[in-house]
């Protein structure tokens, strides 16, 4: 399989992941220390000020200064809608609570859906929309798409 995670070489330089997003932030440390405490990401490698690579889970992101070459900075608490990163947590409301409490910009408080997942949503310092979701029940698609929702894996 072109994307089978087991047949990537390691890579001490890259997370060991197969879908890494690249994420823009006027300011890299801030935004590195900002996740880390709101999200509760780990970093896993600094490269000066202007890049960094951070871990949840088996999952990873970049953080970085600029995408596309220096022309292209981020703005200060720009609105990056043509996006949103989705994790996977096991419990959504203390992960809501913690975010909640330490001033992040809640975006829609935890819903439960039909889909099983409970989830909310937040904008980060840097403009970007991230939902946490957390399984409630192994739903079938089957029993809530009426019709439009076909699984195909």
């Amino acid at each position: 399989m072109f994307y089978a995670r087991d047949q990537l070489p390691p890579n001490r330089s890259i997370p060991a992941t197969t879908v890494i997003p690249v994420l823009p932030y006027p300011d890299v440390r801030r935004a590195v220390a900002w996740l880390g405490e709101m999200f509760g990401f780990k970093e896993r490698l600094q490269i000066a000020d202007h890049r960094a690579q951070l871990v949840v889970g088996d999952g990873a992101i970049i953080v970085a200064e600029y995408i596309g070459g220096r022309d292209h900075l981020p703005a200060e608490g720009a609105d990056h809608f043509s996006h949103l990163v989705m994790v996977r947590i096991p419990d959504v409301n203390a992960h809501y609570e913690q975010c909640r409490t330490r001033g992040a910009e809640i975006l829609q408080p935890p819903v439960d859906h039909v889909y099983g997942e409970r989830q909310y949503e937040v904008k980060d310092i840097g403009g970007h929309r991230w939902s946490f979701s957390q399984t409630l029940s192994a739903s079938d698609p089957g029993e809530w798409g009426e019709g439009d929702v076909v699984l195909k894996m």
